[in-house]
């Protein structure tokens, strides 16, 4: 009796797992929305972007500014960018990221940066790009790795949208919300 009711629990936690990993927008959900986005042109130049980050009640934690510089080389098809992303928190601190983003031949992106855990993966679809990667978080002291789903709508040529979901072990801990003004 243990052993079936042991295994009929672990076959709905499994299926109700996948059935919620299905159920979340898909980057091809997005795929006719316009004005159609081009990373690649989006970001090139320079970047101003507002933001809060909330905890998982929705109380805003942190607010802050970023001001990014954005350049492209390489052959179509096959760019790399570099964003430099400098930090100003509400708290007076500082902080500094550099992304190096590879458009690779299929479309998808890949990026790394300092502070992130291997590989970022993204894709764009219509006037949005989703993009997923683990970051290396310092929190008192120690540095603790948390996930960010990440999705950015273009709004017009000159202003994006983008919201991020944080969380560590599969439990949302907060989102970030900013907006990028294209210079």
């Amino acid at each position: 009796m243990n052993r079936f009711f042991f295994r009929s629990a672990a076959a709905l936690l499994l299926s109700l797992s996948v059935l919620a990993g299905c159920a979340g927008p898909q980057i091809s959900d997005y795929a006719t929305e316009k004005p159609v986005l081009d990373m690649r042109q989006y970001f090139n130049g320079t970047l101003d972007a507002y933001g809060v980050f909330t905890d998982r009640s929705g109380k805003v934690v942190k607010r802050f500014t970023v001001v990014m510089t954005c350049s492209w080389q390489g052959p179509p098809g096959a760019e790399t960018g570099v964003l430099d992303e400098a930090f100003t928190y509400s708290d007076g601190t500082t902080e500094r990221r550099i992304w190096t983003l590879k458009r690779t031949p299929d479309g998808k992106y890949t990026g790394t940066a300092a502070d992130v855990a291997g590989v970022a993966l993204g894709e764009e679809k219509g006037n949005t790009f989703r993009w997923g990667y683990t970051l290396k978080l310092p929190v008192d002291g120690r540095v603790i790795e948390v996930q960010f789903d990440d999705w950015m709508y273009l709004m017009n040529e000159k202003v994006m949208l983008n919201k991020a979901v944080m969380s560590k072990f599969g439990f949302r801990l907060g989102e970030v919300t900013l907006s990028f003004v294209k210079r």
